[in-house]
């Protein structure tokens, strides 16, 4: 082989943490509460994180937000060095004040026993709650720029809650089976042919699944309603005033969206709540009737494309 046919290939270097970050609370959490990204695509989930130092008691937990998938409380907490017992027993003190469903311990590198305590946790407590070690690493290449390296270093065992919540009464009760499974299908089906539209590995049981919008405190639904099946935008920022204005802006450009649209949306204000939204619904569906399942994803795939299409030509959802 000549030698011009030699490809010449940079080498990764390992970075201390503490040379890209200097202080956890100071310049890591705002870091990572920024570029929630590399953490959502390492955990498979459309994390939203929008508190940093939430009060617990007399502790500040790292950061707080939810898998926007499911709705389901998020808990980060975060650290520099190796992983520690104090920093365990904050987890847990921060997990008993905060309920959350997920909950990510975030270290420099882990020791051997607090892996297995992760382990642990995950294989004693019940299938809605969920723990993860994830080891922070930082590389370059040559002179680059350093870049994060987060790996997974202890997770659920998702097939064996899996097993327990299919076997589980509660679990396998009403519609809880069919919601799931139809939500399933709606992930295969955003996988083939719009992949950039959500994270999500585990399907809800619930009624409905969302997807991130892009900014805090907007989300695309999709969901079986009283009204039907519906594809909906929802503000639902804790603050009804962000709500109100934002839902007022899209609504000044009601006309030009619905042209694009293609015909006319529900704008809903929603004065007993706070949140407010724009849907639309179809009628008369069930996610019993699994025969219509292909003609209820056909309707929620053109509609929420073309929902996302009349955004984009006025700008894309108001921050």
């Amino acid at each position: 082989m000549s030698e011009d046919l030699i490809p010449v290939l940079g080498r990764l270097t390992p970075v201390p943490p503490r040379d890209v970050w200097s202080h956890e609370a100071h310049s890591f959490t705002p870091w990572l509460l920024n570029n929630v990204d590399v953490l959502s695509d390492l955990l498979g989930m459309d994390l939203a994180l929008e508190v940093a130092e939430h009060p617990v008691g007399g502790f500040s937990l790292d950061l707080m937000g939810r898998d926007e998938t499911t709705g389901e409380v998020v808990i980060v907490e975060n650290q520099l060095e190796t992983s520690d017992h104090g920093h365990l027993g904050q987890i847990l003190t921060y997990a008993a004040g905060t309920d959350p469903t997920t909950i990510v311990w975030v270290a420099a590198s882990f020791r051997a026993e607090h892996r297995a305590a992760i382990d642990w946790l995950n294989a004693r407590t019940d299938e809605n709650t969920r723990f993860f070690g994830v080891e922070l690493g930082v590389v370059r290449i040559g002179q680059s720029d350093p870049a994060p390296s987060f790996r997974l270093v202890a997770q659920p065992n998702d097939w064996e809650k899996t097993v327990r919540a299919a076997t589980s009464q509660a679990d396998a009760a009403g519609k809880q089976v069919l919601y799931r499974s139809f939500w399933r299908r709606w992930m295969d089906l955003l996988q083939a042919e719009r992949p950039g539209w959500s994270r999500a590995r585990s399907a809800p049981r619930d009624s409905w699944f969302t997807m991130t919008a892009g900014i805090a405190g907007a989300t695309y639904y999709t969901a079986f309603t009283k009204r039907g099946l519906s594809s909906q935008l929802v503000f639902e920022s804790p603050d009804r005033d962000v709500n109100l204005t934002r839902f007022q802006a899209l609504q000044a450009n009601q006309s030009a969206m619905e042209q694009v649209y293609g015909h006319p949306l529900d704008w809903e204000e929603l004065p007993t709540r706070k949140a407010t939204r724009v849907a639309e619904y179809l009628p008369d569906t069930d996610v019993s009737v699994e025969e219509d399942w292909n003609r209820y994803l056909e309707w929620l795939l053109d509609r929420q494309t073309r929902l996302r299409e009349a955004l984009a030509t006025i700008g894309g959802v108001p921050s």
